[in-house]
Formats: C-alpha cells, sequence, structure tokens
C-alpha cells in the first residue's frame, strides 16, 4: 500500500475509533442565593468548573415586582433566589462575565420585561451590542396562574406585556429566546404527561396568536418569532413515557407551526427545549437514592437525538432538605459533564426511530393531549381556561390522584413508602450540610437598596417612570422605555408599582373548591368518622384554615391538604397565596377557625410562623393550633415547635390520611385544655 493509501487507512481507522460527535447541550445549574456579591461568586465558579451557560433564581420580592424593602418581602430577600432591585444589583450580579460571551436563562415570569430590560442595560453598560445577546426570559403567566405563583396583573395585560417582549426582541435581540414556555411546574403541580403536553401548547399558541393579532410583527417576518419561541420541560422518573413525551412534543409543534401558522422553514418549526429534571420525585428519607433518580430524568431527554434537550439543568441531591452547597451543584454538573463526554451517546444518530413500542406510546400521548388541547380551544384558548378554573382543577385532581397512589403504595417511592428501613446517611446531618443565608443578608440587601435611592437623580428617575406610564396607557411597546427607566435607576418596584396602578393586580383561581374526590383508601372512612365524633363533641363541624403567607407561590401541598380535609368532612377555608400575618390571623378571628395550617416551601418559616404566632396571641387566639409545613430543617422544625407551633410538618409526612387523623387529635385535646 502507498503513503497515500497507508494514510487514507490511517484516518478512517481513527474515524472508527473516534467518531464525530455532536456538540453537547448547555450545561446549566440553576442558582442564586443571599445577594448579587455571593451570586456573582457562585456563577463564576461554576463556570470555572465546566458550566456552559447560566440559569439565574432570582428571590421572590424580585419575582414579585417588590422592592427588598416591601413589607411582603420580609423574610423572604435572597432565600430562593438572588435579589435584583436594580441596574447596580444586575452589573454586580453579572460582574466580571462578558455577556456577549453568555447565554443566560432567566426564570422570571411577571416582571420579566423589567429584568430584561435591566440584563440589556448591564451590558449596554459592559459595551455589548443587543444583538450580541443571547439566552431565555422565560416569561410563561399562563403557568404561573395554573402552578407556581409568581403572577402580579390580569391575563390580558400580562399577555400585552409578553408580546412587547417578543417583538422586541425578535428586531433587536434576535438570539433570544423572549418565552420559554413552561411546562415543568405544570408537572410539579400533578399534570399528567398528557396534561402537560396539552397546556404548555395552549399557551405557546395564544402567545403567538396575540403576537400576529398585535401588529408588531408584519407577516412576512412572523416565522422569525415562531423560530424563537422555546420550552422549558420537566422530566420525571418514568424515563421511557418521558422520552416519548419529548418525542411527541416535537411532533405535535412541527405540526402546528405548519397548520395553524403556516411556517413552511423546518428550522423554524424545531421543537427547542430545556429542562430541569424533576425536584417534586426527590425524597427527604435516603437522599442519596436521588442522585439515581436524576440520572434517570436526564436519560429521557437526551437519549433521543431527535427530541434532545438544547439545555439541561439538574437539581441537586438534597433539594428536598434545602438549598444546595457549592459541592452539590457540582456533583450535578459532574453527572451531566460524564454522560456527555465519557460515554459515547452523541456518536450516534436517534436509537428509537423504527421502534414500535416507542411508536405507539407517542401515538397514544399525542391523541390524548390533542384531545385535551381540543377541549381548550374549545372554551377559548388557554385565558378562558385559566379563568374558568379549567386547568387549575384538573392539576389538583390530578395531583390528588398521585399522592393517593403513594398513599397507598401502589406508586411506589423507594425509602419512603417501601424498603424504607437502612442505613443513615453519612451525607447528611451536621452542620453544614445544606447551604444557609446569613440572616445579615437582607438587611445589607435594603441597606444597599436605599444607598441607591439616595445615589440616583430624582428628576431622571421621575422622567423615566413618566415615560414607562405613557407607553403602558397609549399600549406602546413596553421594552424601550424600560431600558429607559433601568439607565435612570429605577427600581423594579417603582417599575411594577406603576404598573399595578394601570393593569390591576389578579387572583387566580384555586381550583381546590370544584376539585373531584380520589380513591383515598381505607382509612378515609376511619378519619371521617373521627372528625364527625369531635364536631359533635364541639357542637359545630371542624373548621380548619390553610394559609400560605408570604410570596411563595408554590400551592400544590397547601391545595392537598386543602382538598384531604374537606374530603374528611373538615370545614376549610382556603383564599390562596400570597397573604400577610395579619390577613391570616384576621381570617383566623372571622372564620372561627380550630386550627391554623401554614404552608411555606421558600425558607421563610421562622419569621413568617413567628409573627403569625406573636399576631394570635395579640389578637386572643393563643389556644388555637398553628400547625406549618415545608422544606424545614430539623433544626428549625425545633424552633418553631419552641415557638408554640402544636406539630410540624416536612416532605417526610406523605400520608395524607394521617396528617388529617393527626389534626383531629390536635384540635381535640386543645378544646380539652380548655376545659
Amino acid at each position: 500500500m502507498g503513503t497515500v493509501g497507508m494514510t487514507v487507512q490511517a484516518a478512517t481507522d481513527t474515524r472508527q475509533e473516534n467518531p464525530e460527535r455532536e456538540k453537547p447541550w448547555l450545561f446549566r445549574t440553576y442558582s442564586g442565593h443571599s445577594s448579587a456579591v455571593e451570586s456573582n461568586r457562585l456563577y463564576r465558579t461554576n463556570l470555572a468548573r465546566g458550566q456552559t451557560g447560566l440559569s439565574v433564581a432570582f428571590d421572590l420580592p424580585t419575582q414579585t415586582g417588590y422592592d427588598s424593602d416591601h413589607p411582603l418581602a420580609r423574610g423572604e430577600v435572597g432565600k430562593v433566589g438572588v435579589p435584583v432591585c436594580h441596574l447596580g444589583d444586575m452589573l454586580t450580579l453579572f460582574e466580571g462575565i462578558p455577556l456577549e460571551k453568555m447565554n443566560t436563562s432567566m426564570t422570571i415570569n411577571a416582571p420579566a420585561a423589567w429584568l430584561l430590560s435591566l440584563y440589556v442595560a448591564a451590558a449596554e453598560r459592559q459595551g455589548a451590542r443587543r444583538d450580541q445577546l443571547s439566552g431565555t426570559t422565560q416569561n410563561d403567566i399562563i403557568k404561573e396562574y395554573l402552578s407556581r405563583g409568581t403572577y402580579i396583573f390580569p391575563p390580558e395585560p400580562s399577555l400585552r406585556l409578553i408580546t412587547d417582549v417578543v417583538a422586541f426582541t425578535y428586531r433587536e435581540i434576535p438570539r433570544w429566546n423572549p418565552m420559554n414556555v413552561c411546562s415543568y411546574h405544570l408537572q410539579e403541580a400533578g399534570a399528567t404527561p398528557q396534561q402537560e403536553l396539552a397546556y404548555a401548547l395552549a399557551t405557546a399558541i395564544t402567545v403567538l396568536d396575540r403576537v400576529k393579532a398585535s401588529g408588531q410583527v408584519p407577516g412576512s417576518e412572523f416565522g422569525e418569532v415562531v423560530g424563537r419561541i422555546s420550552f422549558f420541560v420537566n422530566a420525571g422518573i418514568r424515563f421511557v413515557t418521558e422520552m416519548c413525551k419529548m418525542r411527541a412534543f416535537a411532533e405535535m409543534w412541527d405540526q402546528i407551526c405548519l397548520d395553524r401558522y403556516g411556517i413552511t422553514d423546518e428550522k423554524m418549526r424545531r421543537f427547542r427545549y430545556g429542562v430541569q429534571v424533576n425536584s417534586l420525585g426527590l425524597t427527604e428519607q435516603q437522599p442519596e437514592n436521588n442522585v439515581y433518580r436524576i440520572l434517570l430524568e436526564m436519560l429521557a431527554v437526551v437519549l433521543s437525538k431527535n427530541a434532545r434537550a438544547r439545555a439541561v439543568q439538574l437539581p441537586a441531591w438534597n433539594e428536598a432538605l434545602g438549598l444546595p452547597r457549592p459541592w452539590d451543584q457540582q456533583w450535578s454538573l459532574r453527572l451531566q459533564q460524564i454522560v456527555a463526554y465519557e460515554t459515547d451517546l452523541l456518536e450516534f444518530g436517534d436509537l428509537f426511530d423504527g421502534s414500535p413500542e416507542v411508536t405507539r406510546k407517542v401515538d397514544a400521548l399525542k391523541a390524548e393531549a390533542s384531545a385535551e388541547l381540543d377541549r381548550i380551544e374549545a372554551m377559548g384558548g388557554a385565558v378562558a381556561a385559566v379563568e374558568s378554573s379549567y386547568m387549575k382543577q384538573r392539576l389538583v385532581e390530578s395531583n390528588s390522584r398521585r399522592l393517593a397512589a403513594i398513599e397507598q403504595g401502589r406508586q411506589i417511592v423507594v425509602g419512603v413508602n417501601k424498603f424504607a428501613e437502612g442505613e443513615p446517611s453519612p451525607l447528611v446531618g451536621g452542620t453544614g450540610s445544606i447551604q444557609t443565608v446569613d440572616p445579615r443578608a437582607e438587611a445589607e440587601q435594603i441597606a444597599r437598596l436605599a444607598a441607591w435611592r439616595d445615589s440616583r437623580d430624582p428628576k431622571a428617575v421621575a422622567a423615566a417612570l413618566d415615560a414607562l406610564g405613557r407607553a403602558a396607557r397609549e399600549g406602546a411597546n413596553i421594552m424601550e422605555p424600560s431600558i429607559a427607566c433601568a439607565h435612570a435607576g429605577v427600581t423594579g418596584g417603582e417599575w411594577a408599582g406603576l404598573l399595578r396602578e394601570i393593569f390591576g393586580e389578579y387572583r387566580a383561581p384555586t381550583g381546590v373548591g370544584r376539585a373531584q374526590q380520589s380513591d383515598h383508601g381505607h382509612t378515609l372512612e376511619a378519619v371521617r368518622r373521627k372528625v364527625d365524633e369531635v364536631s359533635d363533641r364541639l357542637g359545630r363541624r371542624i373548621k380548619m384554615l390553610v394559609g400560605k403567607p408570604g410570596l411563595d407561590g408554590h400551592s400544590n401541598g397547601a391545595e392537598q391538604i386543602a382538598v384531604r380535609a374537606r374530603d374528611v368532612g373538615i370545614e376549610v377555608v382556603y383564599e390562596g397565596i400570597r397573604l400577610t400575618p395579619a390577613q391570616i390571623v384576621n381570617a383566623a378571628l372571622e372564620e372561627g377557625v380550630h386550627v391554623v395550617g401554614l404552608s411555606i416551601l421558600s425558607g421563610s418559616h421562622i419569621p413568617l410562623v413567628t409573627e403569625v404566632l406573636a399576631r394570635m396571641r395579640a389578637a386572643g387566639l393563643a389556644d388555637v393550633p398553628v400547625v406549618p409545613g415545608g422544606i424545614i430543617p430539623p433544626e428549625d422544625e425545633q424552633r418553631l415547635l419552641e415557638a408554640g407551633c402544636a406539630r410540624v410538618y416536612t416532605p417526610k409526612d406523605y400520608d395524607l390520611n394521617g396528617i388529617m387523623e393527626d389534626l383531629v387529635g390536635i384540635v381535640e385535646r386543645a378544646e380539652a385544655a380548655l376545659g
């Protein structure tokens, strides 16, 4: 063989041994806490360790349009994300990170126009051009009404703000995804795969229809808008079904883009999605098992090439216990890197094309999701299905069925309802096992906010807000005035406060009142009899207030407690999310309740619960038991009991019938103590 022949043969052998690999997805971790300084340090550390994109977690005041010093922000600042009140915070958050080179995802919805404006202003201060920026704003208000609760405005003005962001970005920031249709939280709220498909696609249709009707995008350029819509999905433990769900998503979206919007460019019809795998299924019990769950759930969204995620962010193994540490996030990042770089996954085409089992499952999911989508369309679309409580009610019912299956052992959760006995984990316990937010962080953030306000030109702030108000009232696009507000030093609370005055605020339906009873097992009747017995002795039906104090909008647990309490015969008062401690105590007084249940998942349980307890004592309700529940570490559980709580529930307490029986006993003992 000649030299040329040997060279060709050597090259062929090399290709066979080292076949061409696809570029991996973006590696992200969803993170942010305490302050912009601390979060910037975390981001730079993660990027140095091989993370290839950022996913910013904002705290609840930022997500709901309040500055850090607002009364509703008390106890919430920096807890579930980073507080960003103004341009100074945004500049600090990305200090040393050139935004023109970064792909940034921001989980922000109701104030997405504002946070994107801050991001653009920060990039401009760095010297970057708008068209160099790439990333995503989640900007999905429909799922906020249904599951996560960080909405501000009513549906119509909320959709108008989304439309403005979409129209602005396709012109000014063409590499930006202006909306991330987010079915992730729908699954967390109980959605079946069919519901997740239908409700997410209904949301995308609603937004695209509004953008098309707005006249802000020429018809000839509408395909560019469709091509920038992305999705953010959840992947659960049933990874074969989840993989089939993603293939169904891709096929249904392609058909919708072609049939409904006439998009002929296949590239613009591509289903583009990022994923965070299921946090709902992570267990407090035997938390080390969560590593296996996270891996299997990730495989659901990377195995099938034709439906592979564009970006993956994994929760940490200990998120059911509290805020993960940098080491925990590194562990999740390494898992992604091992799958992408050590395995041969990226060397092959789609592994499931032609599989009859996969085809059958995908077709079944598409048929059921299409039928649900048709029902929503017949109601008038996603907004009508929100306002009528249809979608919320269906999610509450689905979640109720899921929990009942776990309670009764029909759905096995290893370490929880089966194989619960085991060796204590050496990974948990003691100090430092989870990340904690410095109690001083809130006061320091408020001080920085005050200094920022003092440093501004008040005339420039007033002029910028005046221009914003005119745009909002006259129907002009909100983005350029918002960016001008950012540069002038306006705060998020001022931006949202002005729009609250113009657009009003909204309270979404809870879905609890009309949810249908599920099969709760044989123990339900025994609890009902106990409720009847105690109610007879009291002379009236046991009455429970289920309250959500603070800004935490994750209402799934509160809803299931309310539904189950009603099903066992307890009279329930549940008014939804975002109540102040004063409102909760006032409701307890007016309704004459026997027990108050508080649901808090944001880590703000100590300040909020202790304030409720103090206000109840001041209102003469010291004899009414208070029972909080949430992601509460053991040391905080002890503090709450010492403060006067009758009982504390955490994720390990999954038996709802057992909780109901417990609550009846608490009421019975409280009444007996009164003599």
